[in-house]
């Protein structure tokens, strides 16, 4: 299938989501998470924020275990800049305020931009991976851009409610392609 014929699907299929469906699955992806990925080894961790009203895995959950747990590891949020249409990476500190963009993502209005060459692991959204370790997200490319920007060792790990899809058909030179996926089901490495 291709990316706006699996993007029809996979909205569908999160919207059909009731509430106690959607809680357990992210109770289920928060477990695997930890189970899945060290932590230990990681500085700064980049992570998106939920649309709660689009039904996205809420990585809320996994941030706030992380503030308690880890206590070295930094985290940054996602904005995107007006002027640049760029995604950029804003440190959370317990002054960041957030706020709802035109989409309805939560995004830091103040503090400390992230240098992208700095992060160690990025959590990327997404509505479905394949088995290959590409990704369909909403079509605007901004985490494609963004991954240009860390390092080449810096971890790419997808956040999904859905296990994968065999193949994703029309994937492009410029489709940025995750190193792991973490779902309520397992974790996936590419």
């Amino acid at each position: 299938m291709t990316k706006e014929e699996l993007r029809k699907v996979y909205i569908q299929k999160r919207n059909s989501l009731s509430d106690t469906q959607y809680l357990d699955l992210n109770d289920e992806l928060c477990r695997v998470f930890f189970k899945s990925i060290d932590l230990t080894v990681i500085k700064i961790l980049h992570s998106f924020l939920p649309i709660q009203k689009n039904k996205e895995p809420d990585t809320m959950m996994i941030l706030k275990q992380i503030r308690e747990r880890y206590h070295d590891v930094r985290l940054s949020l996602p904005r995107v800049n007006d002027t640049t249409q760029l995604l950029e990476s804003v440190f959370l500190e317990t002054s960041t305020v957030l706020k709802n963009n035109n989409w309805g993502i939560p995004e830091p209005q103040n503090g400390q931009l992230t240098d992208p060459k700095k992060i160690d692991m990025v959590l990327v959204p997404m509505l479905i991976f394949d088995k290959r370790g590409h990704r369909v997200g909403y079509g605007k490319g901004f985490y494609d851009r963004f991954l240009t920007t860390t390092r080449a060792d810096c971890k790419r790990v997808g956040i999904c409610l859905f296990d994968p899809v065999d193949r994703i058909d029309d994937i492009m030179g410029f489709d940025e392609s995750l190193d792991q996926c973490i779902t309520p089901a397992g974790s996936y490495k590419f």
